[in-house]
């Protein structure tokens, strides 16, 4: 079940800084999704209200429970692992930042500073988020009498409330800064590569962004440090390695589904990748504990 909502123009200002949602989705999770990353000036705000899973953020493994709250920022690699008997259900804002015109009160100023300050935080929400994610998809779901200003009143609200998550926890910070880039390119980029790694080209990728092949490959270079060919690469091998999870697929199979035609390129492609071969990786999984079983014997 994937529920998005894409079709608006949101944004606010908050001092100095503009934020533009560009998604919002709602989704019970039926399959992973493979590590990836955001460009510059991205933000993902991640809820789960209800089930279970995994994610794995900058290398690190994290269990997700109900009423777990995390963000995603710039660069930051990550994948997410649904439980396959209680799969977690997702709230998910996509944001972009940018600098803005307006330079607004001191206490907005300092708000939008603390939510910039962090590319990363993880825990549980101590203040009550989910029933403002219910009410905002609510008022873009339906576009009743004024619902894009009460829509960026509750995204102010949300930001407020995940500083206060920051200020209550500790997590892993990085300042990164934010130049005005506000626009729908790299959600295109980032959800093209996420999903369609085993068919994308790179004239397909150029059409959809109405840029040339070569301004394409400039933009990926600048903004993710990589060529077309090798964020490919990135994407299918992050692709590859949750499937060969899954006792019941060959890695000929693997191979296929991750869009290799011939079973020693995709060799070749993964040993060069990970430094060992597809059949020790798969070994070397079946040694990690099961995150999922909650109540081991």
């Amino acid at each position: 079940m994937l529920t998005r909502l894409d079709h608006f123009n949101l944004h606010f200002s908050l001092g100095e800084h503009d934020f533009r949602v560009s998604n919002i989705v709602l989704e019970r999770f039926e399959r992973s999704i493979p590590q990836h990353s955001h460009s510059k000036n991205s933000y993902e705000i991640h809820y789960i209200p209800i089930g279970y899973g995994k994610a794995v953020i900058g290398g690190a493994s994290y269990e997700v429970v109900p009423n777990t709250l995390f963000v995603t920022g710039p660069f930051i690699e990550h994948s997410q692992m649904p439980d396959p008997v209680d799969p977690m259900c997702e709230y998910c804002i996509y944001l972009k930042t940018g600098r803005g015109s307006s330079h607004g009160p001191s206490a907005e100023k300092d708000l939008a500073k603390s939510f910039l300050s962090k590319n990363f935080w993880f825990g549980q929400d101590t203040q009550e988020i989910y029933p403002l994610m219910k009410q905002l998809f609510f008022e873009l779901e339906h576009h009743y009498t004024g619902y894009s200003i009460l829509a960026e009143i509750l995204l102010k609200q949300l930001i407020i409330k995940l500083v206060r998550n920051y200020e209550g926890q500790s997590a892993p910070a990085a300042y990164i800064d934010t130049p005005n880039l506000i626009d729908n390119k790299y959600l295109i980029i980032e959800e093209s590569f996420l999903y369609e790694y085993k068919t994308l080209t790179l004239e397909k990728l150029s059409a959809r962004l109405g840029l040339s092949t070569r301004q394409t490959e400039r933009l990926l270079k600048e903004h993710y440090g990589q060529t077309f060919l090798q964020k490919k690469t990135t994407a299918r091998m992050s692709a590859a390695a949750i499937l060969l999870k899954d006792p019941a697929l060959s890695i000929t199979q693997i191979a296929e589904d991750t869009g290799y035609s011939c079973i020693e390129h995709f060799s070749a492609s993964f040993k060069r990748f990970y430094g060992q071969n597809a059949t020790l990786y798969r070994k070397d999984l079946q040694k990690i504990p099961n995150i999922f079983s909650r109540n081991p014997p």
